[in-house]
């Protein structure tokens, strides 16, 4: 049996920053991680976190306040977000922020400009000042953990990705010198960052040490059991904090759970809902179980070295001019630049009739003038993927995907005259200034960033498949991180932070870092509140 103070279950953003929280309250730290690798599907993000009303922001000028952050959540929420829970987060900020530069060797800033993903909404920010995140960082500090972190080396700060705005390609010099001196940007350096500060505490996590179930003694929470390959054991603690991830990976949690259709999940295989049945099993509150931070992907060729799904998320490839995505009927159904958590309703329409997804599955379509501007997929301007359906004419296309040929040219024809009109009066493609931060950067911000014609063959299409990045649902907790039971008390010594928690903004994603923002916040509020267990309880087992 090994004692601790406090036992983290996870090693993202939420499950380090708890663990760092929780040591500098002076407690004593042991950290389990279920996988092989440690940094979950935080290790495979692009490391930004959405931080409202936040203290970099105003010494660069931006208009933001307490009231705004609360109003757009509030405008967003559809009565989903406990107000107690969004005014815990936004009041936090700063604090963590702080907490961050005084305890951890990351450099945090914001991405210039990146709008919120509703920026038209009471409070939302258009020019940006809520997305922040890590500067590039060297993942030599970490020294042979290095080979440990989840996720492909990610040479690219935020701001020069698609997800950011970029092109997702670097200049070979800058390249070369990058993977030089180990150097990486996005959620592989925010881990790293937060890993090299446990390593200095003498936090080493324990890797493939799975935590199966809670130690409860007279309705307090003691311990956890864990499976390894040196066995079944007990860790005995005054608390735990869950930060498992989410259940996207689990069948039978998401067909129970999930509003709607939902498959490939591009996260670490490893998320599939430990914590949420650990949670559930003590008598833990459920909440926000029906959502999950939407996105649309894209099915690559091969395999992932991780066992998990290997898949792009399409984010700047259908903002771009000259895209449209169609259904199975052949027609448009949807603003194809919107944010891709909003872009989920639109695939979960079910058709009132038939009972069928009415927009899954759908295709992105684009022609050839396309990929000489823009390339996509990976690949620059020029050239396209070999794997990507293609043929000299729409009719064509239509036959090689299998949809109506009549319908598919009458969309291109509809969508073209839109767009020689400047304006998208079916779906309003390009009207919040959202829709322009992922389309072409060579014209003026506005419309035709992401308003083009599809005229020029061969064209081409792919397969658009409704996803998540990870669930939103889990145990309810108080503002401070401890989870709650069905009657709404707190179950003492138990916590939760990140995608293992019900979710703080409800169905809402605010903006760039929408997960990573509220993870870290409450990361430190639950390692915070866990160290401060003090009662010691023993356990027999």
């Amino acid at each position: 049996m090994t004692n601790a103070r406090v036992v983290v279950l996870g090693t993202g953003a939420a499950g380090l920053v708890a663990a760092l929280s929780a040591y500098d309250e002076g407690a004593e730290v042991i950290v389990l991680e279920k996988s092989a690798k440690v940094g979950g599907t935080t290790a495979l993000s692009g490391g930004v976190m959405w931080l409202p009303d936040n203290s970099l922001a105003r010494a660069g000028g931006v208009d933001d306040s307490r009231d705004d952050a609360l109003s757009y959540l509030r405008s967003l929420s559809n009565g989903m977000i406990l107000p107690e829970i969004a005014e815990a987060f936004v009041d936090h900020v700063d604090e963590t922020l702080d907490w961050i530069a005084a305890h951890t060797p990351l450099d945090v800033h914001l991405v210039d400009g990146y709008p919120d993903y509703h920026p038209e909404h009471p409070g939302g920010k258009p020019g940006g000042g809520r997305s922040c995140e890590p500067e590039l960082f060297s993942l030599e500090r970490v020294g042979p953990w290095s080979e440990r972190i989840a996720g492909p080396p990610r040479r690219l700060r935020n701001r020069e990705s698609p997800l950011g705005g970029g092109t997702g390609v670097l200049e070979p010099d800058v390249q070369r010198e990058r993977e030089e001196r180990s150097i990486e940007g996005g959620g592989r350096a925010l881990v790293a960052g937060l890993l090299t500060a446990c390593l200095e505490r003498g936090i080493e996590p324990r890797t493939e040490a799975r935590a199966i179930r809670l130690v409860v003694d007279h309705g307090t929470v003691c311990g956890v059991e864990v499976d390894s390959p040196l066995g079944r054991e007990v860790v005995r603690a005054d608390a735990v904090v869950i930060a498992t991830g989410g259940f996207e990976h689990d069948p039978d949690l998401t067909r129970d759970f999930l509003r709607g259709p939902m498959s490939m999940p591009p996260g670490v295989p490893s998320n599939t809902g430990d914590g949420l049945r650990m949670a559930m099993r003590v008598g833990a509150a459920l909440g926000n179980m029906r959502e999950a931070w939407w996105v649309p992907v894209v099915r690559l060729p091969g395999e992932r070295v991780d066992g998990g799904n290997n898949v792009a998320l399409l984010l700047r490839e259908r903002t771009l001019p000259r895209s449209v995505m169609v259904n199975t009927a052949g027609r448009r159904f949807t603003n194809e630049a919107v944010n891709y958590n909003a872009l989920g309703s639109a695939l979960h329409e079910l058709h009132p009739v038939s009972l069928d997804y009415a927009n899954q599955p759908c295709w992105l379509v684009f022609d050839d003038e396309f990929v000489r501007r823009y390339g996509g997929f990976g690949s620059g301007p020029g050239s396209i993927p070999d794997w990507i359906a293609r043929a000299d004419s729409l009719a064509g296309l239509a036959d090689v995907v299998g949809l109506p040929s009549e319908a598919l040219a009458s969309t291109v024809a509809r969508w073209n005259d839109l767009v020689a009109e400047g304006r998208d009066l079916d779906f309003g493609r390009g009207e919040s200034a959202y829709d322009w931060w992922c389309g072409d950067r060579a014209v003026p911000p506005g419309r035709d960033s992401t308003l083009g014609p599809i005229e020029h063959g061969p064209f081409y299409a792919v397969e658009v498949i409704s996803s998540c990045l990870g669930t939103k649902g889990g145990p309810r907790t108080t503002v401070a991180g401890q989870v709650v039971d069905v009657d709404g008390d707190p179950i003492p010594g138990l916590y939760a932070a990140g995608n293992a928690m019900a979710g703080p903004t409800g169905m809402v994603y605010g903006g760039a870092g929408g997960t990573l923002g509220p993870a870290v916040v409450f990361g430190r509020l639950a390692g915070r509140a866990a160290a401060m267990t003090k009662e010691h309880v023993h356990v027999s087992v």
